[in-house]
């Protein structure tokens, strides 16, 4: 072990601290962290062992992008209570990072899984597959509801939910499996928003205090889904349900709840023509 009194050159210390000794000479000459001692003779700096701890809160703030100016003024006013105030806030903004990360990894999955979709699978096909349970926030439309409006209301309920964008999640429309069955295949009365991470909360308009995500969600229910896939233009999609009904009638299997239809590749397209809407519907 170093002994207390032993000084280091900047050299040694800066490499024990694993950063670049002209971050010491900037930090010394701003002021911030200066040295325990400076060679008379040839102006060296040296560093005391038991400054450690305090150039390694330094640098953990500076990994917390806390801005120099910030730190400085900590320094002038250091207390263990004023410390434990900034790592509050840098704990709190860490955790919200943590968050976006999390929905950012889970968001490029999707992605990546509808890339896979469309690189592997027979989308002519109409098949069952499982679904895990999830969580979407909605907002309600008619067919008086302008494309205006829809984008409004879907672009207040990604504000509402806390993404940073509207492709932060994954989003859709809904058509009730009645509405299919009566042959109205364009009557949709949702407009869905899936977060990808339903455990954090959801501020409302009216208040910044979160509500529980319990009572914002319609769950998607886990089961065995219809899926199938249209390519082209939504008004043709009538053409796909009637294909979906005789594949349910054959397979005597009971349309219930929503169907949930979700673009996947308008991020790699440029023709109408080529997009191409999945449709899932739970069957029993």
């Amino acid at each position: 072990m170093i002994q207390n009194e032993k000084l280091l050159t900047i050299g040694q210390f800066a490499a024990m601290h694993g950063i670049n000794k002209k971050t010491l000479m900037w930090y010394d000459e701003i002021g911030l962290f200066r040295p325990a001692a400076v060679n008379p003779e040839n102006g060296y700096r040296c560093y005391s062992y038991r400054q450690s701890a305090v150039l390694e809160t330094i640098l953990l703030l500076r990994e917390l992008d806390v801005s120099v100016s910030e730190i400085q003024d900590f320094m002038k006013n250091r207390s263990a209570a004023s410390l434990k105030i900034l790592l509050e806030e840098k704990i709190t903004a860490l955790d919200q990072s943590i968050e976006h990360l999390r929905s950012l990894r889970k968001t490029l999955c999707s992605y990546h899984e509808h890339m896979e979709t469309l690189l592997t699978m027979d989308l002519s096909q109409i098949r069952i597959v499982e679904k895990e349970e999830r969580a979407l926030v909605t907002v309600e439309i008619t067919g008086e509801t302008s494309f205006e409006k829809e984008v409004e209301m879907i672009t207040a309920e990604t504000k509402k939910c806390q993404l940073r964008r509207l492709h932060d999640a994954s989003y859709g429309t809904m058509l009730p499996a009645e509405s299919i069955y009566g042959g109205h295949f364009e009557d949709h009365t949702r407009l869905f928003i899936e977060i990808p991470d339903p455990g954090a909360s959801v501020f409302t308009e009216e208040s910044a205090e979160p509500r529980p995500r319990e009572s914002a969600f319609h769950i998607q229910p886990a089961g065995r889904y219809i899926q199938a896939f249209h390519k082209g233009p939504w008004k043709e999609i009538p053409r796909k349900y009637r294909e979906i009904l005789d594949f349910a009638e054959a397979q005597n299997l009971t349309l219930y709840g929503f169907s949930y239809e979700m673009g996947i590749n308008e991020n790699v397209i440029e023709r109408m023509e080529d997009y191409i809407t999945q449709i899932e519907i739970p069957v029993s």
